[in-house]
């Protein structure tokens, strides 16, 4: 599964025991409809202990146009998420869903995963092997970036396929 899009940051937060929240599912219901064209799903904020993400989340994702989810915790419904074709992305799989452990505290607002901070509307994408971020601010400059290492990567593919060493392809174009 590959995923390009702007972020909407959604921060989850575990339920304290005795606490149940006003609405169930905190502000989920209201995140997940308030998705547009083009953005990704992002979670983080709570511990890893029930999934965040699932098979009627991706379905109304997808209707709202969404081209996937980013999620520092689990998802469930794995099946019905491949069915579906949906990019979605979790540092695992868990069965049980947040209803009575978590709730959506805040979204469309800054979070952080680990020490990336993730803003609305900067650049999420993802591929197999992993997601990167890159924010708003700094987008032009990074693309760019990325584009020339292709280039030089493509050059070096080149280089090597017709009998140049690896060390001499790399002292030639700096890439490897």
């Amino acid at each position: 599964m590959i995923v390009a899009g702007r972020a909407m940051p959604v921060l989850e937060l575990d339920l304290q025991p005795n606490h149940p929240p006003d609405r169930p599912f905190g502000l989920m219901l209201d995140a997940l409809d308030d998705l547009r064209p083009g953005e990704v799903y992002l979670a983080a904020g709570c511990s890893p202990t029930f999934a965040l993400w699932g098979e009627l989340m991706s379905t109304r994702a997808m209707r709202l146009g969404c081209t996937g989810a980013v999620l520092h915790g689990a998802s469930r419904d794995t099946r019905g998420i491949l069915r579906l074709n949906f990019p979605t992305f979790s540092t695992g799989r868990f069965a049980r869903d947040q209803r009575s452990r978590g709730h959506v505290v805040d979204f469309r607002t800054a979070i952080e995963i680990g020490r990336t901070r993730i803003a609305p509307g900067d650049i999420i994408l993802g591929d197999i092997d992993g997601v990167v971020i890159v924010p708003r601010s700094a987008e032009r400059d990074v693309l760019m970036q990325a584009l020339e290492k292709v280039e030089k990567e493509n050059l070096v593919r080149l280089a090597i396929e017709n009998g140049m060493s690896a060390g001499v392809a790399f002292r030639t174009y700096g890439v490897m």
